[in-house]
């Protein structure tokens, strides 16, 4: 008898481990969210925008809860409600290292979403410019950042780690995001901060 139960143990536990390694709170996000999802906003949920978010392991990649959100991520930044060039995880409650961007130095400017993402290196010329930011209605501020930046992800599809190089406008897209996943705002970096229209 004792076999017996140790077996449907080891069976439920398997069976436990083969499932996604989401939170039960990230799978409730994703799952009860509209297509258009809910995005957080200071001061209000601060807690998540300040909080450092974490890697996804294998078994979230190969989930069919990233694909959702990554789905839900994209219709919420394109939006014209929201009508962004980037969103990351956090913005939507999840504090998981996605990201997504427009890609303003390919054709067509498409949406990409990079998974596990990391700025790993900052060159060329600094440059002052506004930014926005969906949790940060209503406001707008001057910031300085890189114009050339080395990045690093988890490709979705192999799976592989892969570096690229990023230019331009788009370079500063991915600073602002990637500063999200750090618990990092815009306003902690602005020159200044004023009012939008």
């Amino acid at each position: 008898m004792k076999t017996k139960l140790a077996i449907v143990f080891a069976l439920c536990i398997g069976l436990i481990g083969c499932n996604s390694a989401w939170t039960s709170r990230e799978r409730e996000i994703i799952r009860t969210s509209d297509s258009l999802m809910y995005v957080t906003t200071i001061p209000a949920d601060s807690a998540i925008l300040r909080a450092q978010s974490v890697d996804l392991g294998p078994r979230e990649l190969e989930s069919p809860e990233l694909k959702a959100l990554i789905a839900k991520m994209l219709y919420t930044v394109t939006d014209p409600s929201q009508d962004g060039v980037g969103i990351a995880a956090p913005q939507v409650g999840i504090n998981r290292r996605i990201i997504l961007v427009q890609r303003f130095d390919k054709d067509g400017e498409p949406f990409e979403a990079f998974v596990n993402v990391r700025v790993d290196s900052l060159a060329g010329e600094i440059v002052t410019g506004p930014e926005g930011c969906l949790s940060v209605p209503g406001l707008r501020g001057l910031v300085k950042r890189h114009s050339k930046i080395g990045i690093s992800y988890t490709d979705i599809s192999s799976k592989e780690r892969v570096a690229e190089e990023v230019e331009g406008f788009t370079a500063v897209i991915f600073q602002h995001e990637c500063d999200h996943l750090d618990g990092i705002l815009y306003i902690d970096k602005a020159d200044s901060v004023y009012v939008s229209d």
